[in-house]
């Protein structure tokens, strides 16, 4: 027989915040909308919600320093992608704004060398102008504004002979000034 739902809002929503938090790590917001969505009243989240929050279930500034460092390491995300992400999952300015001082400029800059590396590996024999392009658009999809990657990939082609030529013909100051970042 199928497990049903307890008739009690409080214990229903209780079980289903706790589903949703043994899966992965929530922000309060997350799990608002997702009681919301499953017909629980608002009195009736705010009261689970706030005693998770209360007994450490709930942490939205330790959801996002873990978010944003382990986004950064595996997905090679800039600062300003991370903050969108968080953003778009109800954790407040503070929050974010804490979470990304963890990471510095230079592992910002070390993310995006990192990426464009494995993209230049899997570029084959492609002409130096669309290899340039093709990096620039990888990191810019990442949230790296123009500044760090133009001059991320023009550090890069210019230690490749193939591309070193390429390299030297792109002014990074004419293409965007990486203090603006």
């Amino acid at each position: 027989m199928k497990n049903e739902e307890p008739r009690d809002p409080g214990e229903q929503a209780r079980q289903i915040c706790l589903r949703l938090l043994a899966f992965r790590p929530r922000t309060y917001v997350e799990l608002a909308e997702a009681l919301t969505k499953r017909g629980i009243d608002d009195e009736t989240i705010g009261e689970v919600l706030d005693r998770y929050r209360e007994v450490g279930l709930i942490d939205d500034a330790a959801f996002a320093r873990a978010w944003a460092s382990s986004r950064h390491r595996v997905k090679k995300l800039s600062r300003r992608a991370l903050g969108a992400e968080l953003r778009r999952k109800g954790v407040d300015s503070e929050h974010v704004a804490e979470a990304l001082d963890d990471i510095d400029d230079d592992s910002e800059r070390a993310a995006a060398r990192a990426l464009a590396e494995k993209r230049l590996r899997s570029m084959g024999s492609a002409p130096p102008e669309a290899v340039f392009r093709r990096l620039v658009g990888a990191l810019a999809r990442k949230g790296y504004g123009p500044g760090i990657a133009i001059g991320v990939v023009k550090e890069l082609l210019a230690e490749h002979a193939e591309t070193a030529e390429a390299a030297e013909l792109i002014d990074v100051d004419a293409l965007g000034d990486e203090s603006s970042e």
